[in-house]
């Protein structure tokens, strides 16, 4: 007699949903990924849209047979992988390399419990394939950053480490930002300030020289070159504007009064205590 046939990654999740299903089904496990790229050699066409040549690995060729033959019995299959782009990859290649002649739906829970089993039986759906190409994305990043970039670490660094497709990019980031920073030319300037002798006292801050904008940091690029039309005020110019501003009068030209309004800092909350302790 027939029976529905239930593949799932872990034995032991198949032998827990076994009992919840009873006698009316198969339940059996792939053991986890059935297919992957080959050992040797890149396997990933990079000419052709970095098309993976996937292949079954020697435990996955053994768990395939074993399938199929219990396929052969099936009324329908319900490929029960977990519901992650891994799980995903799983079912696709279950899918692809057991060729089935039955119904082939695609079964997924939350829990493990009866209730949601009976629900996953009762609402199946399709692969999704959007989850299978992310799954194969990921493993192809990680066979052309490991496969390329492993061998360079090997004879800079030490033999066995590996190049990930998340630290070796972050390191890149990183490298680059650093070489920027040695790029980088730095500029002198100088600006003046001064204190008067008033009550309430306050702070002038010098802000042109013969009808011209002094330089601020804003105004030079990286190579430490300032835009046209300012001033840079060395300290040989600071220190002659200095002398020549010596005993003379300033002139308030124009007050502008606005409200202002200053509220005591929020209490510590622990992002920002962290963010405190950083800065």
């Amino acid at each position: 007699m027939s029976k529905p046939l239930v593949i799932v990654e872990s034995p032991a999740k198949a032998k827990t949903i076994s009992k919840f299903l009873g006698d009316e089904f198969v339940v059996r496990a792939s053991v986890g990924h059935i297919a992957d790229l080959p050992s040797k050699g890149l396997s990933v066409d990079v000419e052709n849209s970095f098309k993976p040549n996937y292949e079954l690995t020697e435990r996955g060729a053994t768990i395939v047979r074993e399938l199929k033959a219990e396929l052969k019995n099936a009324s329908v299959l319900y490929l029960a992988t977990d519901e992650d782009r891994e799980g995903e990859a799983i079912a696709a290649h279950l899918f692809e390399y057991l060729k089935p002649k039955v119904e082939t739906k695609r079964m997924v829970f939350h829990e493990i419990t009866k209730a949601a089993i009976d629900e996953a039986i009762a609402h199946p759906r399709s692969i999704d394939m959007k989850l299978v190409d992310a799954a194969e994305a990921r493993r192809i990043l990680d066979r052309l950053f490991g496969y390329e970039v492993s061998p360079i670490l090997w004879r800079k660094v030490n033999r066995g480490l590996s190049a990930g497709r998340v630290q070796s990019p972050a390191i890149r980031l990183v490298v680059e930002r650093e070489q920027e920073r040695m790029a980088h030319v730095s500029a002198g300037y100088w600006d003046l300030e001064a204190a008067t002798t008033t009550e309430p006292k306050f702070t002038a801050t010098l802000q042109s020289v013969d009808s011209k904008r002094i330089a601020t940091g804003k105004d030079f690029d990286s190579f430490g070159i300032a835009k046209d039309g300012i001033v840079v005020i060395n300290e040989e110019r600071a220190n002659q504007l200095t002398s020549g501003l010596q005993g003379k009068s300033l002139d308030v030209r124009s007050v502008e009064e606005k409200p202002y309004r200053k509220s005591p800092k929020a209490p510590f909350m622990t992002s920002t205590l962290q963010q405190e302790g950083g800065n």
